[in-house]
């Protein structure tokens, strides 16, 4: 069964939002961000939350804001407000009575994720799906932009074969944002999913945030999966692992 959701984000702006609830009983709730640029109905994500929906977990998903059906100016938005995104949609599943256990996040929303997760006190397992280990990685997607952007103040790039306007406070932002220490002190279990022939985030990534972390944690290679798991069959076995996986670390009742 799935609800449509929407919740205020730090700032006001309505964000759209989804939840899928299994239909037996519910083992845990899992927090999914989405890429970079992209929204909360992206097919992987999709293939995702069935397995995860198979295996008894319920998904929240919601849009950024400024993309998908959410409310707000893509252009005014920066890493940090992806934080604050993912924060308001925890603290809206805990008012609503199902308080995440699994916070989860694809690409960027994965290093979105890093963040977060320390301000989370329901959050009991981490996972991040071929997420950059630092957010200055994502300003290479732009790189032959940023002259424009630093003479303009803003420039209209091509992401995904879509038009984005991204200003100078993105990239400042991109350059003062850290997670590195975010990771250290998670004091939650984590599980870094990467393909190793990733061409968007190259494998390095997951073993800077894999080394970083302290334990519990745990490595799955993705083999031959590509950085937006296009393949079904891909994002289907994300799902079940970390529902497996999850089993482990997620304890107590679910709200």
């Amino acid at each position: 069964m799935r609800k449509k959701l929407r919740f205020p984000n730090q700032h006001g702006a309505m964000l759209s939002a989804s939840l899928d609830v299994p239909d037996g009983d519910i083992r845990a709730y899992a927090l999914l961000a989405h890429c970079f640029t992209c929204n909360k109905s992206l097919r992987a994500a999709g293939h995702i939350s069935k397995a995860l929906l198979a295996e008894g977990i319920a998904v929240f998903r919601f849009d950024f804001t400024g993309l998908g059906e959410s409310e707000g100016d893509f252009s005014d938005t920066n890493f940090t407000s992806n934080v604050q995104d993912i924060l308001s949609a925890g603290d809206f599943m805990a008012q609503a009575g199902y308080a995440p256990n699994i916070l989860m996040g694809h690409s960027l929303g994965g290093t979105a994720v890093l963040k977060a997760a320390r301000h989370m006190a329901s959050v009991q397992a981490v996972v991040t799906l071929a997420s950059p280990a630092s957010p200055l990685h994502v300003a290479e997607q732009f790189s032959d932009a940023k002259k424009k952007i630093a003479a303009e103040g803003r420039a209209t790039v091509m992401l995904a074969g879509r038009p984005f306007t991204l200003k100078q406070q993105f990239l400042d932002d991109l350059e003062s944002a850290s997670v590195l220490a975010d990771i250290a002190n998670l004091h939650k279990a984590l599980l870094v999913l990467h393909a190793p022939k990733d061409m968007t985030v190259g494998i390095e990534h997951a073993a800077t945030i894999f080394q970083t972390a302290k334990h519990p944690k745990s490595y799955v290679s993705l083999d031959e999966s590509d950085h937006l798991l296009s393949n079904p069959e891909d994002a289907r076995y994300v799902g079940h692992v970390v529902a497996a996986w999850s089993a482990r670390y997620v304890k107590g009742e679910v709200s």
